[in-house]
């Protein structure tokens, strides 16, 4: 390996070399304050590298660097890559803020808390860049081993429970995603997602979806293990119980940023391998779009604890977001082809500040109240207006309400599907998103019910208070002001619907 492969994968081995020295740190220090500062300190250094390789990309022609090893490339640094590295940082160091408030309950464990979240990172970062079958599967693990073990912090039933459903569904839908991938290469004779396309091209056309039998079991099963990543419904029955049973920070971070690499992985793996036959799977995926969009929304309706309500919640806006990637039909149009997946970016950065802000005003609600019920939540806008506040803000952008984030995502995804000519797609869309407001305001409704007029002090950090305020301005001002986040979005996108 040269010292420009290192460079290149200079975010990644910094994450794991700040996550061996949190380790090192908890076993050194007795202030258990220093490792948490530590953890959240030492994230600039791979922001410092993300930065530096994109500055360096923009002022490259092609706009993309490789990493080879023999003669297969596995590993690209373009802006679509590090879009997601900036964003899966951003989300690992809001939730590291809001734990101080939390690692009380695993107090000897808290190193160890650390440094998973870290390793956890390594394989979100790695997978957006990954061209090559094989390093996507061992990313695809490194990413979900750690939040395995996380799941289970809390040492209870629902804890152990929430692991060990987590852990078995996880290598069910990576024995689907591997076989799959096999089944790709036998037809093609190649992991690599380039070559793969071209010997696709090469094929005869058969009248079946994708060409060939095998080909497209392979492409289904694929689909079947990326869509246990997302959350897609059918595929989204580990979901409630891992959400309920992990810590509420992980639950978050699992929320948030597991979906975007998974999301990030799919659109690479579809556009560069699948990209010649994207009118067969478009339509596949809005089926799914609408599948999710409809059961998380309509199962969430009877749900009572709020973690469960918000595991039934990102069901569907895992369906919101496959209305941009189905949206790939515009490129045999006349509008852009980049609308969609820029969209798309767009949607998971606005659902990552509204969902990040939802749990973190929970985590407070729900250690003061020693209750996840949405019940026990009665009286909350007066006791504590501001968590009330920021909580209510949060559902009221997961409904698409003006001018939240929630709202401007679905302006961009839904237009990308008129113009990829699935208006039949936005009209689930509109009518989910009204079923949705039902149990979101409903948890409003509970909030500012009673006549408590008396507040209560909350005990919350100044670290978790500043992750607060800081996704739920996220939330306002991607709702008043998208352009420069959309501009951004659409630059990372360029290099994939350009290749």
């Amino acid at each position: 390996m040269t010292a420009s492969d290192v460079y290149l994968l200079s975010p990644e081995i910094s994450m794991v070399g700040l996550a061996v020295l949190v380790v090192l740190a908890d076993l050194i220090f007795r202030q258990k304050g220093v490792v948490a500062f530590l953890a959240i300190v030492g994230l600039a250094v791979p922001v410092a590298f993300s930065i530096a390789l994109w500055i360096d990309i923009d002022g490259e022609a092609t706009s993309q660097r490789f990493l080879e090893l023999g003669q297969a490339t596995t590993f690209a640094v373009d802006h679509f890559s590090l879009f997601f590295k900036f964003l899966v940082i951003a989300v690992v160091g809001l939730v590291l803020l809001v734990s101080q408030d939390y690692v009380g309950r695993f107090a000897k464990y808290r190193g160890e808390y650390y440094a998973l979240i870290l390793l956890s990172a390594v394989g979100m970062m790695l997978l957006p860049s990954t061209t090559e079958l094989i390093t996507i599967y061992v990313s695809l693990e490194l990413a979900t081993i750690p939040l395995v073990v996380l799941s289970a912090f809390l040492r209870d039933a629902r804890s152990t429970e929430a692991a060990m459903k987590f852990f078995v569904l996880a290598a069910v839908s990576s024995a689907l995603l591997l076989y799959g991938m096999v089944l790709v290469y036998g037809f093609t004779g190649s992991t690599q997602l380039s070559v793969i396309a071209e010997r696709i091209q090469e094929q005869p056309v058969e009248s079946i979806a994708f060409g060939a039998a095998p080909l497209l079991l392979g492409v289904v099963l694929i689909v079947a293990g990326f869509g246990f990543k997302m959350a897609l419904a059918p595929f989204q029955m580990w979901v409630p119980d891992v959400y309920e049973g992990s810590p509420t920070p992980i639950t978050a971070y699992l929320s948030v940023a597991s979906k975007a690499a998974a999301f990030a992985v799919l659109i690479r793996v579809f556009y560069l391998a699948f990209g010649g036959l994207s009118l067969d799977w478009s339509i596949g995926f809005a089926v799914l779009a609408v599948l999710s969009m409809t059961v998380g929304n309509l199962m969430a309706i009877a749900q009572t604890n709020i973690k469960r309500l918000l595991a039934y919640s990102t069901v569907a806006h895992a369906g919101y977001l496959m209305v941009g990637v189905a949206a790939v039909a515009a490129r045999v149009g006349d509008g852009p082809t980049d609308l969609g997946l820029g969209g798309v970016l767009f949607y998971l950065v606005a659902y990552g500040a509204t969902n990040l802000a939802a749990f973190f005003a929970i985590i407070a609600i729900a250690n003061k109240i020693k209750s996840e019920r949405i019940d026990d939540f009665a009286g909350m806008g007066f006791k504590a207006p501001l968590l009330a506040a920021v909580l209510a803000i949060s559902l009221i952008s997961l409904i698409g309400i003006p001018p939240t984030a929630g709202f401007i995502g679905k302006i961009y995804l839904f237009n990308a599907a008129v113009r990829a000519d699935l208006a039949w797609l936005v009209v689930a869309g509109a009518i989910n998103s009204v079923i949705s407001a039902y149990y979101y305001l409903r948890v409003i409704r509970v909030m500012y019910t009673g006549n408590e007029t008396e507040r209560e002090t909350v005990p919350f950090s100044l670290a978790a208070r500043g992750a607060l305020a800081i996704s739920a301005v996220g939330i306002v001002v991607l709702g008043v002001i998208p352009g420069y986040v959309l501009d951004v979005a659409q630059s990372a996108v360029g290099v994939i619907v350009g290749g």
